[in-house]
């Protein structure tokens, strides 16, 4: 009996950590549009050229896109989303690097 709950252990664990190993996300796009301009999220950028792995920000940060809510720079800059890294110690600040996130067209 032990037998047979170790091996079905083994088995959703090793179906389950395909999806969770899995690196990916794509860009995704936030239209802010006006005078500052749309950003483009790189989740290449973040996790493959900047080693961070997923879990700094899923789950902590952000769950899932639906339960996302919109943030704004004053928010961010007391640490709430990108700004808890974005803070001018971890990574440039939110404060000081407009042009890094937001692109105008």
């Amino acid at each position: 009996m032990a037998g047979k709950i170790i091996i079905t252990t083994l088995i959703v664990l090793s179906v389950c950590s395909t999806g969770i190993g899995k690196i990916g996300g794509g860009d995704i796009y936030f239209k802010i549009g006006g005078k500052t301009g749309d950003v483009v999220f790189s989740h290449e950028t973040h996790v493959k050229d900047a080693d961070i792995k997923c879990n700094v920000c899923h789950i902590r940060l952000y769950t899932t896109k639906e339960k996302h809510k919109r943030i704004t720079m004053a928010q961010m800059e007391k640490g709430r989303s990108c700004g808890m890294c974005h803070n001018g110690e971890k990574a440039f600040s939110v404060k000081s690097d407009c042009t890094s996130c937001h692109k105008k067209q």
